[in-house]
């Protein structure tokens, strides 16, 4: 079986939970942005949960299937149609051979998550079969989908009409924080530029992809005098080189922080004042540009009740689902 693609939507790839080990070699882990999302779809058509399957950013895809199968569609409100005809999302529905998945306008959120039974038959690279783009590799020939592609299909079976209850999904805050830890960096910055961070209230910037969110509309932010250190750059925010882990904070001339995402590069020269906590990261997943939102310090404590609390939701879930 094969999925024809008609039109490929703005940015959609072939995505599973990403390609962990090989970070020390330049490789980001990549996968799903919205983890939960990624899981539940796979779960819901009867496919193990890290099985590959499509992901849409903004505007979704338009399919044609060859064969008949199983699909759901699980993440941002992105109402999708079967032969023009709208369908539930965080649902199991069949489809057959001829039929075609469109979908409407975004009604909330940023990906949805296209699962079909027997999941998405790509060449496994690094041990994923997730696309990362900046390097060309993994997914569908290294990049997004595009019209005329026949995307493979593995065997699988799958039932129609499970759905995940709405009590059993993360809730959509109307008010975003995204709590994180201050880094090694934190003392770079002055007292006052550092209860500003916390105090602004700021946006998502237009840039915002899977390689990092850009947040605009607080205040720049004021460095601790210093000599820059041999082999920093003159940047106040620069520094010798370092690694970057998942979801850190850079902020280049302290104007506008990047929260780094999940293909973003492994390491370079800017100061992180932190790192969002990895609770928090499927939620930066679903931010539409211009969304306003808050970053809230936590210790890590906090950190690792609310990855508790993470866990709790994905078991949650999987024993629903299982059942």
């Amino acid at each position: 079986m094969a999925i024809k693609v008609i039109t490929p939507g703005l940015s959609t790839t072939v995505q599973d939970l990403g390609r962990p080990g090989y970070y020390h070699l330049g490789f980001p882990e990549g996968g799903g942005m919205d983890r939960f999302a990624t899981m539940v779809a796979n779960l819901l058509v009867g496919n193990p949960e890290g099985a590959a399957l499509l992901e849409a950013t903004f505007m979704g895809p338009e399919l044609e299937f060859t064969a008949p199968a199983v699909i759901a569609i699980t993440g941002g409100e992105l109402p999708p149609k079967l032969n023009g005809v709208e369908q539930p999302t965080w649902e199991s529905f069949a489809v057959k051979a001829g039929d075609r998945l469109s979908f409407g306008f975004l009604k909330g959120g940023a990906r949805a998550y296209i699962a079909v039974s027997g999941g998405i038959d790509v060449p496994v690279v690094l041990g994923s079969r997730s696309t990362y783009v900046l390097g060309a590799l993994g997914g569908y020939q290294g990049r997004a989908i595009k019209a005329g592609d026949e995307l493979p299909v593995g065997q699988g079976s799958g039932t129609p009409g499970r759905s995940l209850p709405v009590a059993l999904r993360r809730p959509e805050a109307t008010e975003i924080e995204l709590r994180m830890l201050p880094g090694l960096y934190w003392h770079r910055i002055t007292e006052v530029a550092g209860a500003r961070f916390f105090e602004d209230v700021w946006k998502v910037a237009p840039e915002a992809d899977r390689i990092g969110y850009r947040f605009r509309g607080g205040h720049p932010l004021e460095f601790v005098e210093r000599v820059q250190p041999f082999g920093a750059g003159s940047d106040p925010s620069n520094i010798v080189d370092a690694c970057y882990p998942y979801g850190s904070i850079q902020v280049p001339s302290g104007t506008e922080p990047i929260v780094l995402h999940r293909d973003a590069v492994s390491g370079g020269g800017y100061m992180m004042l932190g790192a969002v906590i990895s609770a928090d990261m499927d939620v930066i997943a679903q931010l539409q540009p211009h969304r306003p939102a808050q970053f809230v310090p936590v210790t890590l404590d906090q950190a690792l009740a609310a990855r508790a609390d993470n866990g709790a939701l994905f078991a949650a879930a999987r024993a629903h689902l299982a059942g």
